[in-house]
C-alpha cells in the first residue's frame, strides 16, 4: 500500500566507487553537478568528525514518528547510509543514542535525518556520521506509516535507493547511480585544477585578471 510498506532495494553504487568518492571534497563534487544538487544547509554532521559515503537506503517517514526508521536500521546492510526524509520536523528526535550504537554494531555507514536528533553530546562524541536538521529532547512516536526504499527528496535533491550519498562538513550531496562515472571525472579533474592553482597562489603567480574581464564584460562602472 502507498504510504506503508517496505520495499527491496534493486541496486545501490560499488564499493570501489564510494572509497574513490570519499576521498574528494563535496564542494567540489557539488561544483562538478553544476551547483544544482543539494540537501540544503539545514542538515549539519551532528558528529565529531569525519566523512559519510556510501549507498542510500531510503526512508520516508510520518513527522515525528521512527517505526519505519527502526525497521530501516535492521534492514540495512554494512556499509550503507540510512537517509531518512521525516519531512524536516524538528518537534520530535526521530534518533537517538541507543539507536546509533545499534547502527554502529551493525557496521553501517551513516545516518542522514531530514528531523531532529537527541542525545547530541554522546553524537557528538563519537565518530559515527550522523546528519541532522536539528536538535531536540522530545522523543518520536512508533505508530507509522511510512516507506522504505522508495525515492524521496530532501530540500529538491531526489535520492533514489542506492545512490551515493557524500556528506562532509560542508554539507550533503546525492550523486545519482548512473552518473556516478562521469560525476567522478569531472570531481577529479576539478580537483586537479584546484591543486594547481593553490600551488599558483601560494607561488604568487595566479592570474586575476578574469576579475576585471568579467567586470568589463558586465558593463560595470569604475572610478
Amino acid at each position: 500500500m502507498i504510504g506503508f510498506r517496505i520495499l527491496k532495494r534493486q541496486r545501490a553504487v560499488a564499493a570501489d566507487v564510494i572509497e574513490k568518492f570519499r576521498r574528494l571534497p563535496v564542494a567540489n563534487v557539488s561544483d562538478s553537478m553544476a551547483r544544482m544538487t543539494a540537501a540544503g544547509a539545514r542538515l549539519r554532521p551532528m558528529h565529531g568528525g569525519g566523512v559519510l559515503a556510501g549507498p542510500a537506503l531510503t526512508v520516508k517517514s510520518r513527522p515525528g514518528d521512527n517505526l519505519m526508521l527502526h525497521k530501516a536500521l535492521d534492514l540495512a546492510q554494512p556499509g550503507d547510509i540510512v537517509v531518512c526524509d521525516g519531512g524536516g520536523e524538528l518537534a520530535n528526535a526521530l534518533i537517538g543514542e541507543m539507536m546509533i550504537a545499534h547502527a554502529i554494531k551493525r557496521r553501517l555507514g551513516g545516518v542522514v535525518i531530514n528531523g531532529a536528533i537527541r542525545d547530541a553530546a554522546a553524537l557528538r562524541a563519537g565518530t559515527f556520521p550522523v546528519f541532522a536538521a536539528g536538535v531536540t529532547h522530545r522523543g518520536p512516536y512508533k505508530d507509522g506509516p511510512g516507506e522504505i526504499n522508495v525515492a524521496i527528496a530532501i530540500d529538491g535533491m531526489v535520492i533514489e535507493p542506492g545512490d551515493l550519498i557524500l556528506g562532509d562538513d560542508d554539507g550533503l550531496v546525492c550523486v545519482p547511480f548512473a552518473q556516478t562515472s562521469v560525476v567522478l571525472a569531472a570531481t577529479e579533474a576539478k580537483q586537479r585544477a584546484e591543486q594547481k592553482q593553490m600551488a599558483e597562489i601560494a607561488a604568487g603567480t595566479s592570474d586575476r585578471s578574469w576579475i576585471d574581464a568579467t567586470l568589463k564584460r558586465l558593463g560595470c562602472e569604475i572610478e
